[in-house]
């Protein structure tokens, strides 16, 4: 069974999203396997995010995803990868289409809400991040 890992962003945490957003997940038959609540530290952050360090919008990044507590959760299903993608929507919320995750309550292409593995290999490698063995 294919696993991804979901972190709902400190906007979700504080706009009390995260009952909404875990009720979508189990709607589509998803498995919640594992579910924390922590503060992302900034080593975690600049690790996850690496891969937009050269751009303008980095450190104010950096200062969202630091700024409260998000919810770490693992996902498990059928194609699960794939059809939370479809679920969570376009990364820049302004291009999100209405009823998905990000179109309906996010507000810029980072404060968007959620992040989800967009791999297998991604998945791997951020549940390893985040979780652990």
């Amino acid at each position: 069974m294919e696993q991804t890992l979901i972190i709902i962003k400190p906007d979700g945490v504080k706009r009390k999203l995260v009952g909404e957003i875990l009720q979508r997940f189990e709607r589509k038959q998803l498995t919640i396997r594992q579910l924390k609540v922590a503060m992302m530290t900034r080593e975690l952050a600049e690790e996850h995010y690496a891969h937009v360090k050269k751009f303008d919008f980095f450190e104010d990044m950096m200062d969202y995803m630091t700024s409260s507590e998000v919810i770490y959760l693992v996902l498990e299903g059928e194609a699960v990868i794939k059809t939370v993608r479809t679920m969570i929507g376009a990364t820049n919320c302004l291009e999100a289409a209405p009823g998905t995750i990000r179109g309906d309550y996010g507000n810029n292409s980072y404060h968007n809400i959620i992040h989800a593995s967009d791999s297998p290999e991604a998945a791997q490698t951020e549940i390893q991040r985040f979780f652990g063995e």
